[in-house]
């Protein structure tokens, strides 16, 4: 090898890297407050879904992100069910810089999470003898560069006009 050959070559501590660690169900709630009566009323029934994500470091490099995700279901006035599922993974992710690396934890990683948390929550809907929910897709990316602009807003209307 030449030296101008070993001056070229990129080192392994410059590459970004990810890799899952692992994925796993951290917390699970199902609650059927209005059963058994709520089995013989018309289904015609009103979805909300709330979701949050949060990161936190482990050690260097590795960190723990969580999706929540809770679903309620009305008929009427009655709540037919309501499910809450902490889907979480660790991750590791180095070389990244902070922007990037608040992307991954704010977008990439629930996006990752989300088919495991959507899976939990149509299994428990289903044995809780209702029909099967099956939630949409979530643009990940959209809601952290939503995020990203109530975050920088406050700053802009604090910041002094000359």
């Amino acid at each position: 090898m030449s030296e101008k050959d070993s001056t070229t070559a990129p080192s392994a501590e410059a590459q970004p890297q990810f890799a899952i660690q692992r994925v796993y169900l951290k917390d699970v709630s199902f609650e059927t407050p209005s059963s058994p009566a709520v089995f013989a009323v018309q289904w015609q029934p009103e979805v909300n879904v709330e979701l949050n994500s949060g990161g936190t470091r482990l050690a260097d490099d590795v960190y723990e992100v969580v999706l929540t995700l809770t679903v309620t279901c009305k008929v009427g006035d009655k709540t037919a069910y309501l499910v809450e599922v902490q889907q979480a993974g660790i991750f590791t992710i180095a070389g990244f810089d902070e922007a990037t690396l608040g992307g991954m934890l704010g977008s990439y990683c629930p996006n990752v999470l989300f088919p495991y948390a959507r899976e939990a929550i149509g299994n428990l809907v289903s044995k809780g003898s209702f029909p099967q929910l099956m939630l949409a897709p979530i643009n990940f990316d959209a809601l952290y560069a939503q995020h990203l602009e109530r975050q920088q807003a406050p700053a802009e209307q604090e910041a002094p006009v000359h």
